[in-house]
């Protein structure tokens, strides 16, 4: 299930912001590039940094930008442009944005274009690790961020972490099997039609529960389980990983 809140998260792409795609090519990081830092539109979760670390503090006053095409991605399909060969219009890459580009960059594309699409996906988390870090986590495990890993990986590592607890969190649907781990985890965003359960062998139910007022959740996976689903919780995060 979509995370309305996701729609948000759109905005944070101003012209500033893409802006950065020509300014990173005269030799700046991506994440300095002179874009505009957009700001949450409400306090920070508690327990979290307003503010990722090494990055400036926003002014509160600042509005949300109006959304923008995103850039076409590169495909894994036909011949990609040698490593090389990637240069800018004008200027230059910096040496995180040409290892980014590796290997991305169709024959024939713009690899400012391609580049574009991995600042984006930074700005988004940006964005939503601001306003709700639990939303950022679920962003990523449900695909809604697309190539968040390999972005964040090559020019946003300061948001690694996000990346790092996705890896075992589960989004909604039904699990089983190995790819289930023991443990305490929470919900992530969840609507008012949140719903779980748990079972084990022979489909015995061991636990299940649903939440009608949107809040979040805790539920234990126990070593017994052999599946766990969940509808309209969007995510769920393994306890003790935030911060």
């Amino acid at each position: 299930m979509r995370n309305p809140f996701l729609a948000c998260a759109a905005v944070v792409l101003t012209a500033a912001a893409l802006a950065a795609c020509g300014s990173s090519a005269d030799g700046n990081d991506p994440e300095a590039a002179g874009a505009q830092r957009p700001a949450a539109s409400g306090p920070a979760v508690p327990g979290t940094s307003a503010t990722p670390a090494g990055e400036p503090a926003t002014p509160a006053t600042e509005e949300p930008p109006a959304p923008e095409a995103s850039a076409p991605a590169a495909t894994a399909e036909g011949p990609k442009t040698p490593v090389d060969e990637i240069t800018p219009a004008t200027g230059t890459f910096t040496k995180k944005q040409k290892e980014y580009l590796k290997d991305r960059v169709p024959k024939g594309m713009d690899p400012a274009a391609v580049l574009q699409t991995g600042q984006e996906t930074c700005d988004k988390l940006r964005y939503l690790v601001k306003a709700d870090r639990d939303t950022a986590v679920g962003a990523i495990v449900t695909g809604e961020i697309p190539d968040a890993k390999d972005a964040v990986a090559g020019l946003c590592t300061q948001h690694q972490a996000l990346v790092d607890e996705a890896a075992y969190a589960y989004p909604d649907g039904k699990h089983s099997g190995k790819k289930l781990r023991p443990g305490v985890y929470r919900s992530a965003s969840p609507t008012t039609d949140c719903s779980w359960q748990i079972a084990g062998a022979g489909g015995k139910e061991l636990a299940s529960g649903a939440s009608g007022t949107g809040k979040s959740r805790k539920i234990t996976i126990p070593d017994s389980a052999v599946t766990f689903t969940s509808t309209g919780c969007y995510a769920w995060l393994p306890e003790g990983a935030a911060g």
